[in-house]
Parts: C-alpha cells; structure tokens; sequence
C-alpha cells in the first residue's frame, strides 16, 4: 500500500455511504494521530486500537450521524506521496471559510489548521474536512 492515509479517508468515506456504524482500517501512529483530530474536532466519535487475527495492529472507527446523514460531508487527501504540498502557518488553507478543517503534520505533531496557526507552525497538510 503506497498511501495508508489516503486509504484510511477511502474507508471512511465508503463506510459512510453505505451507512455502517464502524468501519476497521489497518493501525499506525500517523493515522491514530490523525483520527485525534478528526475526533477533537467532533468528525467521528472515536477509535479503539486492536489486532486482527495475525496479530497486525488495527483501528476500529465509530463513524457519526447526525439526523441520519453523515457528519462529514466531505473529505479529502491533499498531499499525496507522489506530491507533497507543504505550507507556511500563513499559507494554510481554510476549509469553507472556517467551517471545515484542515489536518496538518507539523514538527510539534499532527493538529488542525486552528491550532497549527496558534502554536504558529507550518507543515504539511495531509487531508481536508467538511
């Protein structure tokens, strides 16, 4: 697998369309720190870290709705391992005029674009989310 983040959103998107409550990906710190975001941010309700049957690491999701449609609408990978985009704390971009977020790995760890420009660090923005 070349990008195990753009896997990740993959499955949560798909889980969303079809309505499942959770939905399992592989486990990693990377993409554990990136589900802290989306659930600080109230995107989901949470994660538990597991293993499946060989004993590999793996992530159980619960995904959240709200009036029975999903609570992200959209989102996205923005760098990819074939492009990375880095950006400067005044270059980040804001999703929706603020309503969305964006999630960017920066050297003080992996925070949304809010906090990114509060702790005034740039980074590389991995995904955005609406």
């Amino acid at each position: 697998m070349n990008d195990p983040i753009g896997d990740m959103l993959t499955r949560i998107r798909n889980s969303q369309m079809r309505g499942k409550s959770t939905v399992i990906t592989p486990g990693s710190k990377l993409r554990a720190w990136v589900l802290d975001v989306l659930a600080d941010e109230g995107y989901i309700r949470g994660y538990e870290k597991g293993s499946d049957a060989n004993g590999h690491p793996t992530l159980e999701i619960s995904l959240k709705y709200f009036d029975g449609t999903p609570v992200i609408r959209e989102i996205k990978r923005v760098s990819t391992p074939g492009r990375r985009v880095y950006m400067g704390v005044k270059d980040i971009p804001q999703v929706r005029q603020g309503l969305g977020v964006s999630i960017v790995s920066t050297p003080k760890g992996v925070m949304s674009d809010a906090n990114a420009r509060a702790a005034n660090v740039g980074g590389e923005v991995l995904c955005t989310v609406f």
